[in-house]
Formats: structure tokens, sequence, C-alpha cells
């Protein structure tokens, strides 16, 4: 421990800044328990990944670029879930299917 004041209005003073320092630190912990159960509820409530995805184009009018199991690490940012009855249709319309995921293989899907 430091050398702490002989004097009782010093330990005083000392003892209010300590009480104030530990509600903050108390309040701090409170804030960050709060954030973790949050993050926690967050994982726990996040919905599972689609089975399937499908890679749009660069704009709204070009046409879907790859089909892709879900999960694929080589899908683009540019990709929304779906159905399985979609992912073997958009295959079936010429939809080019992932080179490193194989969703034609996974769907059971023999071109032509």
């Amino acid at each position: 421990m430091p050398d702490l004041p002989p004097d009782l209005p010093r330990l005083r003073t000392l003892e209010t800044w300590l009480a104030l320092a530990l509600d903050e630190v108390r309040r701090a912990i409170a804030a960050a328990e709060q954030r973790e159960t949050e993050r926690q509820q967050g994982i726990e409530r996040r919905p599972p990944p689609p089975d399937w995805l499908l890679e749009i184009g660069l704009n709204r009018d070009s046409p879907p670029v790859q089909v892709h199991v879900g999960g694929c690490w080589n899908a683009g940012k540019r990709s929304r879930g779906i159905g399985r009855d979609e992912a073997l249709r958009a295959l079936a319309d010429g939809v080019k299917a992932c080179g490193a995921c194989r969703p034609d293989s996974e769907l059971g899907f023999l071109d032509g």
C-alpha cells in the first residue's frame, strides 16, 4: 500500500475519491456485461445460413452469376439465399455452378 496521508481530512477525501472510482468501475463492468449478454443473444438468435446461394450480377438487370452451397467461401457479397428448387431451376437455366463448393453435385443435378 502506498504511503497514506496522516490527517483525517485528506484520508476522508481519498476515501470519497476511491468510492467514486469504484462506482465508476462497477458501472463500466455492468455495461460490459450487458454488451456481452446482448452479443451472446444475437449469436443465439441468428437465423441459420441458407442452404443455397445465388450470386447476383453487378447491377439489377444483369443475370445471376453463380449458384453456391450455403456458406461457400467463394460466394460474393452480392449473394442471396435461395431454396433447393430455385437452385435447381437456376442451374437448369444455365447459371454456372461454383467450382469450389460444387452445388450441382450436392443437388444431384446432371447437366443435359
